[in-house]
């Protein structure tokens, strides 16, 4: 939150003091204008030449550039950054209309060529700024690039920004604040979106790992790669990257093992434990990696997480970047870190783990109602959908019990219980949760109305940890919630059935996780 806003802080002052009259702003563009408005009438050729500058570098020239690079990342499975890039564009669309329209200001009286609408902001300035920062976001996120092609690229694209912004200026179209003011909401945008998607750039430089003791030369490291071949897509091309990431680092041939079915992987995990793995890579949705993780618990074998499903909310949570070159890079030049697990059961419900967060009621509902075919095509927004058709879901009455100690009874939205705290899209569900604490943190939602659920997201959003009436939280080592009427339940995002009760309890540092180095 204070990153958006000190994203959005240069606009914000340039608009105020555009608006607010500021003396040597108003001097500089009034100083500015006059001398473009001077040249160009006595130079018609120049104003010919900025004339066919300012047709090529078009707003919708810009968005155009980001149309066939979303091309590009969508058909390499680059899906996260597909949509940022889609979503960013879309942003800059409609914000530089919704600025114009707030602002109203007049353009220049000695315009250079015809042209309508409002001046503030320049709309070639934010798209051609907003081009190039997602340009920048995005290439050193994507493995096959040389950084010496990123240069050549991102050099000509800065060019443009600057190209884009002085036609406007020499054209007499556009006051300097107006071009200030699109680079400032340019940058705003660009803010906002990558840290609602969670991006990462930057990219540390691959090194080959070399075996240090005895034992590891007399025999290469062994990795099990446990696949969900529905998630993963383009296997041949998976299979490829990952084997050849292994090899540089003096892995032996892997053992790939694919999920079934019947089967998430519990079956594929003991498999990889017979083989007496030293690294177990899994790649799938949230069900997937919670199957295995929950196979390989108290076994030590290291397990590193490669994002491919939907909500990809253990990866996320510790910091594994969703990219799945940049992924494999941070896991397998990262460090070993123990996390807790949670044992849970219920009724219809075997004795299970989970890494994540179990929940009871809403949650459940809206993961439960998330379309399929939605999902497997943009990712996590497709909960989106599910959460407007279930926004009214009913409140259930419930008892919570903390340790066997403190009992609760509340008419609940939902209750979740969590090992770890973030949800897509960085929304801090439970902000104190972490993985090696030895706790469960809960979070109890229960807005009696649609109309006010607004105050519980603003609650979520900046981590306001006041109880009251529509949001609590709490911590236990175990959790024991009983329904009063059966409800959806899930786990780790999987649906698992409707019930009365779930009783969670923590299994401290359980399992051994792969993890990007700190920085």
């Amino acid at each position: 939150m204070i990153t958006v806003v000190l994203g959005a802080l240069p606009f914000t002052v340039i608009t105020l003091l555009v608006f607010d009259g500021w003396p040597p702003l108003q001097q500089w563009d009034a100083s500015v204008a006059a001398r473009a408005a001077a040249y160009g009438a006595t130079h018609p050729q120049v104003v010919d030449f900025w004339e066919v500058v300012g047709a090529v570098v078009l707003p919708w020239a810009n968005r155009a550039v980001i149309l066939i690079v979303a091309a590009y990342l969508w058909h390499r499975r680059a899906r996260l950054l597909t949509v940022w890039l889609l979503v960013t564009a879309g942003a800059e669309l409609g914000l530089v209309q919704a600025v114009k329209f707030i602002f109203t200001r007049a353009r220049p009286e000695e315009m250079l060529v015809a042209t309508d609408g409002w001046s503030f902001v320049s709309g070639h300035a934010t798209a051609a700024f907003v081009m190039a920062g997602a340009l920048g976001v995005v290439l050193p996120s994507v493995r096959g690039w040389r950084r010496r092609f990123r240069l050549l690229v991102l050099l000509p694209v800065i060019v443009v920004v600057w190209i884009a912004s002085a036609d406007r200026i020499a054209l007499n179209v556009h006051y300097v604040s107006d071009v200030l003011g699109g680079w400032a909401l340019g940058l705003a945008i660009l803010t906002a979106t990558s840290i609602g998607f969670g991006l990462r750039p930057g990219l540390r430089r691959r090194r080959r790992r070399t075996p240090s003791s005895p034992e590891e030369i007399a025999r290469p490291p062994r990795a099990a790669v446990i696949v969900n071949p529905i998630k993963v897509g383009d296997g041949v091309a998976f299979r490829r990257k990952v084997t050849r990431a292994l090899e540089l680092r003096g892995y032996d041939d892997p053992l790939w093992l694919e999920t079934r079915e019947d089967d998430s992987g519990n079956a594929m995990a003991k498999r990889a434990i017979e083989y007496e793995s030293d690294l177990v890579l899994v790649a799938g949705g949230d069900g997937t990696v919670r199957v295995v993780c929950a196979a390989l618990a108290h076994t030590g074998i290291p397990v590193g997480v490669i994002p491919a499903g939907t909500g990809n909310l253990l990866a996320r949570n510790l910091h594994i970047p969703l990219d799945l070159d940049d992924a494999l890079e941070r896991i397998l030049e990262g460090r070993d870190r123990r996390i807790d697990l949670v044992s849970v059961r219920g009724d219809e419900l075997d004795t299970d783990r989970f890494a994540v967060m179990a929940g009871l009621g809403l949650d459940a509902a809206i993961i439960s109602g998330a379309p399929p075919v939605l999902k497997a095509q943009i990712g996590w927004p497709a909960y989106l959908v599910s959460t407007a058709r279930n926004i009214n879901h009913p409140s259930v009455r419930v008892r919570i019990t903390f340790d066997d100690d403190l009992t609760i009874e509340r008419r609940v939205r939902t209750v979740v219980i969590g090992n770890v705290g973030m949800l897509q899209a960085n929304i801090p569900l439970l902000p104190d949760a972490r993985p090696d604490d030895g706790l469960l943190d809960v979070v109890v939602i229960a807005p009696r109305r649609v109309t006010q659920w607004p105050i519980v997201v603003w609650r979520l959003v900046t981590r306001t940890n006041r109880a009251d009436m529509y949001l609590e939280r709490f911590t236990a080592r175990k959790v024991a919630i009983t329904a009063a009427d059966a409800v959806q339940r899930q786990l780790d995002g999987d649906p698992i059935g409707p019930g009365r009760s779930l009783t969670a309890e923590v299994e401290p540092a359980a399992l051994v996780t792969r993890v990007p180095n700190r920085r």
